[in-house]
């Protein structure tokens, strides 16, 4: 049940990113509302990993490896959690702004690019957790080199002496920039906990 749960978690914190950056580069106020409204989903998912996480151990009084592995699955849902908030940070900024663009036209290039660089990302925590793949686990780290390049990118743009929006749009693109930034260092911390969940190829107990 644990495992499940976590893939559904994972599941539910990616497209809840591509949903809001969809929302984002279209300005679309009625999906950027689902996304906030369906974060209650991942909220309930969270809880009911902890509770199962918990139970197992008043039950089985686990030990060593098998307590260290149940603290990881705490934590990835933990992160997990997270990611699905900061999906919504994304289309809260969408709905804020409607119906103007969140995503100026000058940074919607790139900023659509870090939300491709988000679900790739969160596409393979899903099957890293899915498939219980350790080597897929442990790339995450490099492959958060995309993110990070498009996130100083962005700031390029807008600290250009040719920047022609002014300071709340600015403003507006460093907050989406660092949505995706921490999305994607979310990602990477569940690679390392990964780890420590199946490094030995163990499934966590029912």
């Amino acid at each position: 049940m644990i495992d499940g749960t976590l893939v559904t978690l994972a599941q539910a914190a990616r497209e809840a990113m591509r949903q809001a950056s969809a929302a984002l580069i279209a300005s679309d106020p009625t999906l950027a509302q689902q996304v906030t409204v369906r974060d209650a989903e991942i909220d309930v998912l969270a809880r009911v990993l902890d509770d199962r996480v918990y139970e197992l151990v008043a039950q089985q009084h686990p030990d060593g490896d098998d307590a260290r592995r149940l603290l990881s699955a705490l934590r990835v849902g933990a992160h997990l959690e997270r990611m699905g908030d900061l999906a919504v940070h994304v289309a809260r900024a969408t709905l804020r702004r409607h119906p103007v663009p969140a995503a100026a036209a000058e940074l919607a290039g790139i900023l659509g690019q870090m939300g491709a660089a988000a679900d790739d990302l969160a596409g393979k925590v899903v099957a890293a957790l899915a498939d219980r793949d350790t080597e897929l686990a442990g790339r995450l780290d490099k492959d958060d080199d995309a993110m990070d390049e498009l996130h100083r990118r962005l700031f390029t743009v807008m600290l250009s002496p040719e920047w022609p929006l002014g300071v709340e749009a600015a403003i507006d693109g460093a907050l989406l920039g660092r949505f995706y930034e921490r999305y994607a260092d979310h990602a990477v911390d569940i690679g390392r906990h990964v780890l420590r969940l199946y490094g030995d190829g163990s499934k966590l107990a029912e």
